[in-house]
C-alpha cells in the first residue's frame, strides 16, 4: 500500500548522545543500541473514522524517534500496519450504509493526508492486513504444526487459537497479573467466553468463515486473520527476528502488543520480539480519555480545514511528554502559536546567539526518553535572547532553522499550508 509523500529532513552538522527509551516490559529508560540501520514497527491505525489527536500524538512521538535516530547516523526502516479487515471496520461500514472497502479506502486517505499535513516522516513498508492474509496463512499454519495454536471443536465455526502458554514467557511484555489481563482482554476485543477455548484469554489467530463477512480460502477452512498476529507477521517478515523498537499507544499493551509478540516469538522460536517496547500516553478532553467510543475526539483535519497550521497542532503536542497521559485544551493551540510566532520573529533577524549550546541541549533532551517539553523550552530561551538582541552570530538563526526542521518537524521558514483532503 502507498504511504505518504516524505518531507525533507535537513543534515545537521555534529550528532547528540545515543537515545535512551522506556522500555515498558523492563520498566526503566534504557539504551537503544541499533545497528547501522534502526527497526520500528509502529501499530496502524484500524480505518473506519478519522484520525484524532491521541492518533495523531503517538505517530509523532514516533516520528521524533525516526529524526533522532537518523540525526544519530542510522538508517531507519519504519513498518507501520494498516487493519483494514476488522470488526470495528464492518460495524461502522454497516451502521453508514457503505461497503467496508470504500469506508477503508476514504479513512486511510484521510490519514495519509493528515500525515502529510503533520509532516510525520512516512514508513518504508506501509501494509493493509488484506495484504498480508498469505503471510498470516502461513503463519497459523506454522503455529498449528508447532502445537502453539488449535482450532475449537465447533463444526460449524472452527476459529483457531494461540495457546497463551505456549511460548513459556507470556506476560513479560506488560507485566500484568491474571486479574488485569483477563479484565483487559474482555474490554479491548477479546472473546474470554467462547465456547471451546482452552484458556479465557487465548487469542484469536484465524476466524473461521462467517456469513456475510469476507473471508479467505486456507487449508484449515477458510477464514480472515485475528487482530494481532497481522502486526507478528508484517513486522517479522520485513524487519526479522529481535528488531528494535515495537511501537503504539498505551492501550496497546493487552492485549495487541503482548500477543503480537507473543505470536512472533512462537514463529521464529526466539526469546523477545523485540528490543525495545515503547508506548505512549493518552489524550484526553475535558476529563475523558480522547476516544471514538465516547465520541469526544478532536480530529486533526477538522483542525486544518478550520485554519489551524499543522505545525501549531504539533508543537502543541510536542509540549506534553510522550508517556504522560494528558488532556487536551484549546489553550495549548494558542500557547503553541505564540510559539511558532516568537521562532519565526527570531530566525527571521540577521544574526542572534551562538546556537551550538543550544542545538547540544536540544538533542541531549531528545536523547533522553525524548523529552521534547525541555527540547521546546531550549529553542524558546535562544528565541527570546535573539529578539532582545543578544548575540552576533550571523549564522545562528540558519542552524535554529535546520535543527527545530530536522528533529521537531518544524520548518520555520514556509507557510507551510495544510493540504486539501481529496
Amino acid at each position: 500500500m502507498q504511504s505518504w509523500p516524505s518531507p525533507a529532513v535537513p543534515e545537521i552538522d555534529g550528532t547528540g548522545p545515543a537515545l535512551r527509551l522506556y522500555d515498558t516490559s523492563d520498566a526503566l529508560v534504557k539504551p537503544v543500541a541499533p545497528g547501522s540501520v534502526a527497526t520500528m514497527y509502529v501499530c496502524g491505525i484500524t480505518p473506519y473514522d478519522a484520525t484524532h489527536l491521541g492518533h495523531a500524538a503517538t505517530y509523532l512521538a514516533f516520528d521524533t524517534v525516526n529524526r533522532v535516530l537518523r540525526d544519530q547516523g542510522h538508517e531507519v526502516h519504519y513498518v507501520q500496519n494498516i487493519t483494514d479487515v476488522d470488526d470495528p471496520l464492518f460495524e461502522r461500514a454497516e451502521r453508514d450504509g457503505i461497503d467496508w472497502r470504500d469506508l477503508g479506502t476514504r479513512e486511510t486517505n484521510l490519514f495519509r493526508s493528515d500525515m502529510e499535513n503533520l509532516r510525520i516522516l512516512p514508513p518504508r513498508d506501509y501494509i493493509g492486513a488484506i495484504e498480508s492474509v498469505d503471510e498470516v496463512i502461513a503463519a497459523v499454519g506454522a503455529l498449528l504444526k508447532s502445537g502453539a495454536a488449535y482450532a475449537v471443536d465447533d463444526a460449524e465455526f472452527p476459529d483457531i487459537y494461540f495457546r497463551s502458554g505456549a511460548t513459556g514467557v507470556f506476560g513479560y511484555e506488560s507485566n500484568y497479573d491474571r486479574a488485569t489481563m483477563e479484565t483487559l482482554f474482555a474490554e479491548r476485543g477479546g472473546d474470554p467466553d467462547r465456547p471451546g477455548k482452552r484458556d479465557p484469554i487465548d487469542a484469536l489467530l484465524w476466524r473461521a468463515a462467517r456469513p456475510g463477512e469476507p473471508s479467505w480460502p486456507a487449508p484449515f477452512g477458510a477464514g480472515r486473520p485475528g487482530w494481532h498476529i497481522e502486526c507478528s507477521v508484517i513486522a517479522l517478515n520485513r524487519l526479522g527476528e529481535g528488531f528494535d523498537i515495537q511501537g503504539g499507544g498505551s492501550d496497546l499493551i493487552f492485549p495487541h502488543h503482548e500477543y503480537s509478540a507473543a505470536h512472533g516469538e512462537a514463529l521464529a522460536q526466539q526469546r523477545r520480539f523485540a528490543r525495545h517496547y515503547v508506548h505512549t500516553g493518552m489524550i484526553g478532553l475535558d476529563g475523558e480519555k480522547m476516544s471514538k467510543s465516547l465520541g469526544n475526539l478532536v480530529l486533526v483535519s477538522t483542525l486544518c480545514a478550520a485554519g489551524v497550521d499543522p505545525r501549531i497542532i504539533r508543537l502543541g503536542l510536542l509540549d506534553g511528554h510522550y508517556r504522560a497521559d494528558r488532556m487536551w485544551t484549546e489553550a495549548a493551540l494558542g500557547v503553541a502559536a505564540e510559539r511558532l510566532t516568537m521562532w519565526q520573529r527570531a530566525v527571521a533577524r540577521e544574526s542572534g546567539p551562538a546556537a551550538a549550546a543550544v542545538i547540544a541541549r536540544v538533542r541531549t533532551h531528545l536523547a533522553n526518553d525524548l523529552d521534547t517539553p525541555k527540547a521546546l523550552v531550549a529553542i524558546d530561551g535562544w528565541a527570546k535572547s535573539a529578539l532582545a538582541g543578544i548575540g552576533s552570530a550571523s549564522g545562528a538563526p540558519d542552524q535554529i532553522v535546520g535543527i527545530v526542521d530536522a528533529l521537531l518537524g518544524v520548518d520555520l521558514r514556509s507557510a507551510h499550508p495544510p493540504r486539501p483532503v481529496d
